[in-house]
């Protein structure tokens, strides 16, 4: 018989305790474990990015970390990003620009995004597509996401890259949000 593990985290902020079997990995115990299945299991190679989570600021890729190993940190998952009913302006701006698509890799692609602005803040848009490079589409949303994220940086350009001029009022979006489905009525 397995010798289990106890661990102590703190997860979206709360002080969470989980007995764990010493093999299972960071995503097996905030699935399995813990009930928080907005972080995807996916490849669990660390290929796809689908399982993101926060570790002290940093992207992980919790399916090649051991729960284990995580005793004593502070994670942040998907779930954490909001503030009460109150979306993050990253999941609010994925929403706007119709990035959620089937809404699998969503979770890791917001989490890795996070990170990303924490360290820049006003990322050009390379900086977007290398800080989101360990983050796979199947749905090959990437402009969606990509400007979402510029987005989410400088809400008063409204997805135009750094250091461009706003647009002004009552000009149209470049991106057409006629082809957006709704998520009031389509949930995603």
């Amino acid at each position: 018989m397995t010798d289990l593990v106890s661990v102590s985290v703190e997860v979206n902020g709360r002080l969470r305790e989980v007995t764990v079997a010493p093999h299972h990995t960071l995503l097996d115990a905030l699935r399995d474990d813990l009930g928080l299945t907005g972080t995807k299991e996916c490849c669990l190679v660390g290929e796809c990015g689908a399982c993101t989570v926060l570790i002290g600021g940093r992207s992980v890729d919790s399916c090649l970390m051991l729960a284990a190993e995580a005793d004593g940190l502070a994670i942040t998952t998907v779930e954490g990003l909001a503030t009460g009913a109150r979306l993050d302006p990253l999941q609010q701006a994925f929403l706007d620009t119709g990035a959620a698509q089937c809404g699998f890799c969503i979770p890791g692609q917001l989490v890795s995004a996070r990170a990303l602005l924490a360290e820049t803040p006003r990322p050009t848009r390379e900086q977007v597509e290398e800080g989101l490079a360990g983050n796979l589409c199947r749905c090959a949303g990437y402009e969606q996401i990509i400007e979402a994220v510029l987005r989410a940086a400088d809400p008063a350009t409204d997805g135009s890259p750094a250091g461009a001029p706003a647009r002004p009022s009552g000009e149209p979006h470049p991106f057409d949000v006629a082809n957006v489905p709704d998520a009031g009525l389509a949930p995603q």
